[in-house]
């Protein structure tokens, strides 16, 4: 297409995780501006190399975190910046993805339905390695396996842990670790509960992120009524001097305990606001200006690197201690393959 079409100037990528990167890196190399769902990669590298693709063309990219361009994550960072519960050292997020969203885990189908007359299979397959027809993979089931998927943590951390990689200007973590119900042997568990820890930053102290899905939830933050109950998706950021609970998709921030609401002052707004998620990027795209997309890949690629991380730990089974700098697992070569993929002919990229 991109070969037929020289008019075609930027392109809006949905496809599964699998083929996030073989597609993104020939647009970009085509010249063209991107973007693309979330999570932006399926792979570690894969997200590294985008990143540094799309800085070496200087095109517009944007990853498909819509929540990136609202208010409550802009409030998030005034709030937390301004001081308002203190520095922060520890950040509970979660999502109740999969449960009943799509199966996990899940075992291969032995039925070997047709192909659906309108489905290319070959190219829907695209990188993953060669397989059957299945609707168990196709058109929705997908997220759960790991040729094609990240699970949930692909699917929904990449929204509710997106205001504490923005508002506390969070890196590579240090290490992760996982527990887990059983893995399939092709699939991700059923729920999980990874805990990262990101060092200190500046005059920020370490902290403490877990992540929990599946059902599972945090403990309930300090200040929380007792007849409250926990969103099925969110944050709690606690602080020296207090907490706050956000929304899923960075919804908006509350104090804890509620009261504290009540004569509560925000801080003035320092942050541009967005025209929205898609409009600024398109924007972005006519002004030549990649910086004008707030989620482009400068920021969505380590964010990304950060939580495939937890998928490392979860698949491995053990505590990964993190080496950003190298792209590798310390002491735990297992991890290579997962980091840096195997592609079928005809869909690899090009480091």
């Amino acid at each position: 297409m991109l070969e037929k079409r020289k008019d075609i100037e930027a392109v809006m990528i949905a496809t599964p995780d699998h083929m996030h990167a073989p597609i993104t890196l020939a647009a970009l190399r085509a010249g063209k501006h991107v973007y693309v769902e979330k999570p932006m990669a399926h792979s570690i590298q894969e997200a590294r190399l985008m990143a540094k693709v799309a800085r070496g063309t200087g095109l517009v990219t944007q990853m498909g975190n819509n929540g990136h361009a609202g208010e409550g994550l802009r409030q998030t960072r005034e709030w937390i910046q301004a001081g308002v519960i203190g520095p922060v050292n520890e950040v509970h997020g979660w999502s109740d993805r999969p449960l009943k969203w799509w199966p996990q885990p899940a075992e291969r189908p032995t039925a070997m339905p047709p192909v659906p007359e309108t489905l290319d299979w070959n190219l829907w397959l695209g990188a993953a390695q060669e397989r059957t027809y299945s609707p168990a993979y196709h058109p929705f089931a997908w997220r759960g396996w790991f040729d094609f998927g990240t699970g949930a943590l692909g699917d929904m951390a990449v929204h509710n842990l997106d205001p504490a990689f923005y508002a506390l200007d969070l890196g590579a973590p240090l290490w992760a670790e996982s527990q887990h119900s059983p893995l399939g042997r092709e699939s991700y568990p059923a729920w999980q509960i990874i805990t990262f820890q990101f060092p200190e930053r500046g005059s920020q102290p370490g902290v403490e992120m877990i992540w929990y899905d599946g059902g599972k939830l945090p403990p309930r933050p300090p200040g929380m009524e007792p007849d409250d109950q926990m969103p099925d998706n969110g944050i709690i950021f606690v602080g020296s001097k207090g907490a706050m609970i956000c929304g899923g998709w960075s919804g908006p921030p509350k104090l804890l305990p509620a009261t504290r609401m009540n004569d509560f002052k925000a801080p003035p707004k320092t942050i541009p606001r967005s025209i929205g998620h898609r409009a600024e990027w398109i924007q972005a795209c006519k002004d030549n200006k990649p910086e004008d997309a707030r989620a482009g890949f400068a920021y969505s690629g380590p964010f990304t690197e950060a939580l495939l991380v937890g998928n490392l730990a979860t698949r491995l089974g053990k505590k990964i201690q993190w080496d950003s700098a190298n792209l590798r697992a310390v002491g735990t070569p297992e991890a290579e393959a997962l980091i840096r993929k195997q592609y079928r002919p005809g869909f690899g990229i090009e480091a």
